[in-house]
């Protein structure tokens, strides 16, 4: 079968411009993903070299031109700047699913930003994939992500059970899920009919 592409969308929420990755975002990607900090539990190691940053980018269009996904840079729009990233990877349209990730630098915490791009990107994509589901998986000892997840609509399905060993550090993980039904029964909150809007400029 022949891939679909899936053009990678610009959005604009009240605080962010949610937008496809260029080759321009290399050092900004490259000092969030090298942070140990930031990526504490995340399910591989922090970047070392400088490359990776290339090749995140050059798989973020790939994923737009084999219709598997997109990957958006967050940037705040009082100031321009970098802030993180969200992504819905894994669509797979014979089972209308999809599932949910995201990225922010450590400054960016606690202001609401993953919420409010998540929420974002979920409105698109419902409206746009004629999604069923999407899954989302969050680490055991992350309780700030659970907690995004969760003012989203998404509902604790389970615990894989040390299904990550980053580093030697064996981990669990929390698997949630959001269906379709919920996230319109949810109304205007969950960005059913929220502020979220299509940006072409």
């Amino acid at each position: 079968m022949v891939p679909m592409s899936l053009p990678t969308p610009t959005l604009r929420t009240e605080r962010l411009r949610l937008r496809p990755f260029t080759e321009t975002d290399g050092d900004a990607l490259f000092a969030l993903h090298s942070s140990e900090h930031v990526l504490r539990y995340w399910d591989s190691p922090p970047w070392t070299e400088r490359g990776r940053a290339e090749r995140f980018v050059a798989a973020c269009r790939q994923m737009s031109d084999e219709g598997s996904g997109a990957r958006l840079a967050m940037d705040r729009l009082s100031d321009g700047s970098f802030v993180g990233w969200c992504s819905l990877s894994r669509w797979n349209p014979d089972f209308r699913s999809a599932s949910l990730g995201y990225c922010l630098t450590d400054a960016a915490w606690g202001h609401g930003y993953a919420t409010e791009a998540a929420r974002a990107l979920l409105r698109w994509a419902f409206d746009t994939l004629d999604l069923n589901r999407v899954q989302a998986e969050a680490d055991t000892r992350n309780v700030a992500s659970a907690r995004v997840l969760e003012k989203l609509g998404f509902v604790l399905e389970g615990t894989l059970r040390e299904d990550c060993v980053v580093n030697g550090d064996v981990s669990d993980s929390w698997v949630y899920g959001l269906l379709r039904r919920e996230w319109r029964e949810a109304g205007p909150e969950s960005g059913a009919a929220g502020s979220t809007t299509p940006d072409d400029s």
